[in-house]
């Protein structure tokens, strides 16, 4: 999709869209964004990895890990594991502390920005987006509690959100607390970056592992939002290379996901369809709702 594209898209339905965005009121949109983050937090994470001290059940999400992995190998496209080993041996280690990093604060600042930038400044184009937003989450939501799905990184980890407690359970449970590296814990050939390198902040940090859903991996949020950032963003953009920088970020969204093995390369195609489908259902429905308050606005007039 072109920026042209985009644009034209949007402006089909333009009257209405000024009608809509005269309702607006900052303090109310961010009211709803918050509430609606609060509800997508907390129910996000009453899925997957939310156990109580050692009673978390790992099984189910590595064996939707077996089966990510085996339909990429089915496809000759199981290339994780390869790509990361090779980074990781570039000079540096390919400074991938930047991308730990990346990881953990793009994905909230960039989409959190967009929306911003669209509100003070195509408030037109604004509810169709913050719909879009808000419908592709909710759809991850229902990913996320109906497919627990191990990442990468836990697959050779001895910890108690770790795979290698279910295949090689007398190496992880000999294992000392912290250890990444172990003898037997080492099927996969995954580095956890984050937990070994450093970055935001890392999961194996008790009060990050008790807040968050280790296993909400399908389909993933950073590949869908950096989408909704880019087609966000490029329109409003009039410089040729701001617009490449734009489309530039779920690319590299999508290789810091890979390289940090927090996700498979099928994750993102699973975010791309939660935002395909929440597109499709957020046009729908800022139509019929722009379109009932233009007729709510009409003047009345007599014969």
């Amino acid at each position: 999709m072109t920026a042209g594209a985009v644009d034209q898209d949007d402006t089909t339905t333009a009257s209405d869209a000024q009608v809509a965005a005269g309702r607006l009121r900052w303090w109310r949109e961010l009211l709803y964004v918050a509430v609606f983050y609060a509800v997508y937090s907390s129910v996000r994470n009453l899925f997957g990895s939310q156990g109580t001290g050692e009673d978390v059940d790992a099984s189910v999400a590595f064996e939707h890990a077996r089966q990510i992995i085996d339909i990429q190998r089915a496809m000759g496209l199981y290339f994780e594991d390869e790509l990361q080993r090779w980074y990781l041996d570039l000079p540096a280690m390919g400074l991938i502390r930047v991308w730990n990093i990346f990881y953990g604060t793009a994905h909230f600042v960039v989409t959190a920005g967009a929306l911003v930038w669209l509100y003070r400044s195509d408030k037109a184009r604004y509810p169709r987006w913050r719909n879009t937003l808000l419908v592709t989450t909710a759809v991850a939501i229902v990913g996320f509690a109906s497919y627990s799905l191990m990442p990468p990184r836990l697959l050779d980890d001895p910890g108690k959100y770790g795979a290698c407690r279910i295949y090689a359970p007398e190496a992880a449970f000999a294992a000392e607390p912290g250890d990444k590296s172990v003898e037997g814990c080492d099927r996969y050939g995954f580095v956890d970056t984050l937990a070994v390198h450093g970055g935001w902040i890392s999961f194996d940090d008790e009060k990050a592992a008790g807040l968050t859903n280790q296993y909400a991996a399908m389909p993933s949020m950073h590949i869908g939002w950096s989408v909704w950032s880019a087609l966000v963003l490029v329109p409003m953009m009039r410089r040729r290379w701001t617009r490449a920088l734009a489309w530039s970020y779920p690319f590299l969204t999508l290789f810091t996901i890979i390289v940090t093995a927090n996700h498979y390369w099928i994750d993102a195609v699973g975010g791309l369809v939660a935002l395909g489908f929440g597109a499709l259902v957020a046009r729908w429905l800022t139509a019929r709702f722009q379109a009932r308050h233009a007729r709510d606005d009409l003047p009345i007039t007599t014969a």
